[in-house]
């Protein structure tokens, strides 16, 4: 070894060693400062329990035993995941059953089955008044005027409704999801497709260990399995990896299937868009600026047409509706939220539930400046400084999920040997989460 790069070892080694603390200890400084300016001072901070969603309330339902029954066999299952004897097929097949059996077995734990589609049941929750049921009768009227008035509309419909484009409330007008079991019963469908298809895109920026490790993080992820049944966030969730999956891939026309797919998914929600910024970022790391300027092009050349053409055609003006969601956003809840607080704690809040392994992990690979880590977390940055987003990113971030998972396995698929205690810690956090915080969905 060289005597230069002997004295660059340090340098390399220490961001390694000290940034997932130094990024914990910036967390821990904004959950004290959050609750202490809550509950000691008049200033505003816009939750009751800072930076995260919910209030302590403690809860259990009988079918909390059965909930614990199948974490601890999927904590003692998960390192056979990476059984090479398991074909791809089977490994996107066990994802899927895991997924949507720990997701409504963590629910279940807390308040019964009836958990599953409490939140959209005006009968059973105050905030099924903000969600998507109520604006349906406006749909019914016709899609074509819904369309055409929607920008208009903005400001009556339920908050869930103002702060998104169309497209969900089409989907339901047309599939007919109008009570809460059906509604419920779509978004825990789309929903538990996630973790296999962090999978599918994880065999394309990883090797076959870490791919397995993503679906894996996935599933386990707390964020996931608390707010991946009961909110229509979980379907954004797959939403996004549906466009991320062929943006990864550095091939031109895998790329424009991605960017036609992410121009229909902003249709859905706005904030699916970042996507395409995250494949911007990991292409310039992994294939160099031409790559990500190409990519960044394409996606912004398909988002336009179809925009414009779906204006055209239906009367539906995306920049009226957007500055309608802007002033709807300004004078609700946001108002009460500070943005010298937020720009950190919607980070905060969105990394300490997305669970805390899967966040010292991703941070470590931050530290190595692999694409994966760099990407997601460049976004993350970006998103909390523009500010647009203050508060429940538990929630609204929740797409943000699996691209922070592809940066943690990779770290974890260096330690095989860690996969049953993170599997465990996980589980636990979730659990634990669940038990005692009320979050509402």
């Amino acid at each position: 070894m060289t005597a230069a790069a002997d004295r660059s070892r340090p340098r390399a080694v220490a961001p390694r060693r000290w940034l997932p603390h130094a990024v914990f200890a910036v967390g821990s400084v904004t959950i004290a400062v959050g609750l202490v300016v809550r509950r000691f001072t008049d200033t505003p901070i816009g939750l009751p329990w800072p930076p995260a969603l919910g209030n302590p309330a403690p809860a259990a339902h009988s079918l909390l035993i059965a909930s614990l029954a199948l974490f601890a066999a999927a904590v003692a299952l998960a390192p056979r995941l990476l059984d090479e004897r398991l074909r791809p097929a089977a490994v996107a097949i066990v994802l899927l059953a895991a997924t949507l059996l720990l997701r409504l077995a963590l629910a279940a734990g807390r308040g019964g089955t009836g958990a599953w589609d409490r939140v959209f049941d005006e009968s059973r929750s105050f905030e099924a008044a903000n969600e998507y049921l109520p604006a349906l009768p406006t749909v019914d009227l016709g899609p074509g005027y819904f369309l055409d008035r929607f920008a208009e509309l903005v400001p009556s419909f339920p908050v869930h409704v103002a702060g998104h484009p169309p497209g969900l409330p089409l989907v339901m007008h047309y599939l007919a999801l109008d009570t809460p079991a059906r509604l419920a019963a779509f978004c825990i469908a789309i929903g538990a497709l996630s973790a296999p298809l962090t999978y599918g895109l994880a065999r394309d920026v990883l090797d076959e260990r870490g791919a397995r490790l993503a679906g894996l993080l996935m599933a386990l992820s707390p964020q996931a399995l608390m707010f991946g049944v009961t909110t229509a966030d979980a379907v954004y969730l797959t939403l996004g990896l549906v466009c991320a999956w062929p943006l990864a891939r550095p091939s031109r026309r895998a790329r424009l299937l991605g960017a036609v797919l992410l121009a229909v998914a902003s249709l859905f929600a706005w904030s699916l868009l970042a996507v395409g910024a995250w494949a911007a970022i990991l292409a310039w790391r992994r294939h160099g600026m031409r790559s990500a300027i190409e990519l960044a092009t394409i996606c912004g050349i398909v988002v336009l047409v179809l925009h414009g053409a779906f204006s055209a055609l239906t009367g539906f003006d995306p920049i009226g509706t957007v500055r309608a969601t802007e002033e709807v956003y300004r004078l609700g809840i946001a108002s009460l939220r500070p943005y010298w607080y937020w720009v950190l704690g919607s980070p905060v809040a969105f990394l300490l539930v997305l669970g805390l392994p899967i966040t010292w992990l991703a941070l470590r690979e931050l530290a190595r400046g692999t694409p994966e880590a760099l990407a997601i977390f460049s976004v993350l940055a970006f998103a909390a400084v523009l500010g647009f987003t203050k508060a429940e990113t538990e929630r609204i971030w929740l797409f943000f999920a699996p691209f922070v998972c592809l940066a943690a396995a990779r770290a974890l698929a260096r330690r095989p040997d860690l996969v049953l205690p993170v599997a465990a810690a996980l589980s636990a956090q979730a659990l634990l989460h669940e038990a005692l915080a009320d979050t509402v969905w």
